[in-house]
């Protein structure tokens, strides 16, 4: 199985989201060989789940609060992600980490949280480009992993990992990508990481300036089992022959 997980982030309208779903609905996948799933816009979210029913794309959200309800203005929970037709959400993602402060415990609560409901979390973790200088990669990574996940209680759902490194991330749609080789290495590193808090088999994704010329790339090596694409996603014209190429590779694998 590998993954195909697209984050919409706050780069399309609702008019462009219901476009771009619609065409994505169309496309023809082994949902066995390949799993999908888009997080667009919370304004969206709900609509675009029914636009999808029957399709086997699966959506997901891009942020969750980790109360069940109360006095949170703005904010969103996983139980009403989960009723809005939900599957995954997006926790710990390096533009809500660094943008928006979320800390540490921040990031920890919202797995608990997902997991309460029943969501499954995709937990992102990547380093900046000062760690990579001071060579502080593995160390943040641990950091990151080891908040997130020492002594939880991990439910059959489980959860799934990306890695993005911070420094390869697209702004406006430019970005340097970690090299598939080097980005191999680092998911076997992350996976023998995982090993200290769950028996089971974690799915690692790689992120990070994913586009129609590299995800085949990616997707070919072993210990990289899905990728989590950002703005190459947004656009028809990117995303749909990304699409196509992931799914020729599973036809011919």
């Amino acid at each position: 199985m590998k993954y195909i997980f697209a984050n919409w982030k706050m780069y399309i309208t609702a008019e462009e989201s219901r476009k771009l779903a619609h065409e994505v609905a169309t496309c023809s996948f082994d949902p066995q060989a390949l799993s999908l799933a888009i997080f667009p816009s919370m304004i969206v979210l709900s609509e675009i789940e029914r636009l999808f029913e029957g399709s086997g794309v699966a959506v997901g959200a891009q942020n969750v609060a980790w109360s069940h309800q109360g006095a949170y203005t703005g904010a969103v929970s996983a139980f009403l992600c989960k009723e809005a037709g939900c599957r995954y959400a997006l926790v710990g993602h390096s533009e809500r980490r660094y943008i928006f402060g979320e800390n540490h415990e921040d990031v920890r609560k919202k797995i608990e949280a997902c997991f309460d409901v029943g969501l499954t979390p995709v937990l992102c973790i990547g380093e900046t480009k000062e760690d990579m200088e001071e060579k502080k990669r593995e160390y943040r990574l641990k950091k990151q992993l080891m908040s997130a996940l020492e002594g939880l209680s991990v439910p059959k759902s489980g959860f799934i990992v990306a890695y993005e490194p911070v420094w390869a991330i697209a702004q406006s749609g430019i970005g340097t990508p970690c090299t598939p080789a080097e980005a191999e290495s680092v998911h076997q590193w992350i996976k023998a990481e995982l090993a200290q808090y769950t028996t089971d088999a974690v799915p690692v994704l790689y992120g990070g300036s994913v586009d129609t010329n590299n995800v085949v790339s990616y997707l070919t090596r072993s210990t990289i089992d899905g990728v989590l694409v950002g703005s190459a996603s947004t656009r028809a014209e990117s995303f749909l022959p990304l699409l196509k190429a992931a799914t020729a590779l599973q036809i011919n694998s």
